[in-house]
Order: structure tokens, then C-alpha cells, then sequence
């Protein structure tokens, strides 16, 4: 009798013993797995933090052609020059948007200056002149356009949105881009109920 409880006293010591050293070494892992996880945040961090350093490298030296643009169309101050060669269409921006500059080209409507950082928009009427935006329905993703300015240079679009909306739509208009190049085409439909918005992104 004493023997068998004496053997079940050993037993009942031994699982204790087993139970501390088993949730000693859970706990221990599960510390192992929060620091593992932990520098595996610093380390993605650090990452996304080298990367952006990268880019914003790249875009500082980065170089454009550049080419020299007319300061004044018709009277009317030049802030660039748009191409579209997929319509042929190579037209002047004239600098401050008015009911009189839309009758004479395109004219920027809203947004940052031509080539900088963020949405540059312009808006032009569809009448049939070579200068204006009679042929952007013509237009497919993917197309290519190019903004000419004075300041930054040449550079490369890629069109990659085509859409209608009712006049009071402004959407088309936001500033954000993510620091992205963005160039934002408004014009009419032929019955002037809707505008065709035609949304392009820097060729990086």
C-alpha cells in the first residue's frame, strides 16, 4: 500500500515537473514567434523605407528632354504643350482657363502645374479645329501622349481610363495620385450632356 502510493506520489510529481517544463517551452516559443515577428516588421520597414529613398533618388535626378515651348498663343499665356500622336493632335495650353481662352485652344482647368507631381488637368472644347479636342473619343487605353513645359521637359503619358460623366461630376478632378504624374483631358460630348474624361499616368 505504502509502495503504491509512494509510486503515485513519483507519478504526480513527474507530470507536475512535465506540465512547468511543457508550458516553459510554450512560452519561451511563443516569445521566439512575437520577436521573430517583430523583426520582421523592422525589417519590412526598413525596406519600404530604403525603397522610397531609392525612388525619390531616381526621381530627383531623373532627366527630361526638354525643348523650348511658345510663351504666348494668340495673346494668351502658354503654360505647355500637349501631343497626342494617336490623333494627331498637337496643340497648345494656354495658362489661365476663361470662357475667351477656350475658343482659342485647350486651357488648364484645375490642378498642379503642367509635369509636376499630381493632377494636372485640361479641358477643351470638341469643336473640329486642329487645336482642340474634337478626336479624344478616339482614344484607347494605353494610347500614348506627350506634356512639353519650359520648367521640368518632355515627358510620356500612358491613357489608362476612358469615361463619361454628368456635368456636376468633379470627381475627375482630385488632387491625389499617390505622387504620381497624372494628366487629366476633359471635353464635351457632340450633344454637351455628358464630358468624355480621358485619364493618363507618367511612363516610369
Amino acid at each position: 500500500m505504502k509502495k503504491r502510493k509512494f509510486l503515485i506520489n513519483i507519478f504526480l510529481i513527474c507530470s507536475t515537473i512535465g506540465i512547468f517544463i511543457w508550458l516553459g517551452f510554450q512560452d519561451h516559443k511563443d516569445n521566439k514567434i512575437q520577436n521573430e515577428n517583430k523583426n520582421n516588421t523592422y525589417i519590412t520597414q526598413n525596406i519600404k523605407t530604403e525603397e522610397n529613398k531609392i525612388t525619390e533618388k531616381i526621381e530627383q535626378k531623373k532627366e527630361y528632354p526638354k525643348e523650348q515651348i511658345a510663351k504666348e498663343y494668340k495673346g494668351y499665356l502658354v503654360d505647355a504643350k500637349l501631343e497626342i500622336p494617336q490623333i494627331l493632335l498637337e496643340t497648345y495650353i494656354l495658362k489661365n482657363y476663361s470662357v475667351q481662352a477656350l475658343n482659342v485652344s485647350v486651357t488648364k482647368f484645375w490642378g498642379v502645374n503642367p509635369n509636376e507631381i499630381g493632377n494636372f488637368c485640361v479641358a477643351g472644347h470638341n469643336f473640329q479645329n486642329k487645336n482642340m479636342f474634337h478626336n479624344l473619343k478616339k482614344l484607347k487605353m494605353g494610347d500614348k501622349l506627350f506634356i512639353s513645359d519650359n520648367q521640368i521637359g518632355k515627358i510620356e503619358y500612358e491613357i489608362y481610363n476612358i469615361y463619361k460623366v454628368p456635368p456636376e461630376d468633379v470627381s475627375c478632378l482630385e488632387e491625389e495620385t499617390n505622387g504620381k504624374r497624372e494628366v487629366t483631358l476633359i471635353t464635351c460630348t457632340n450633344d454637351s450632356k455628358e464630358r468624355i474624361i480621358v485619364k493618363a499616368r507618367e511612363i516610369l
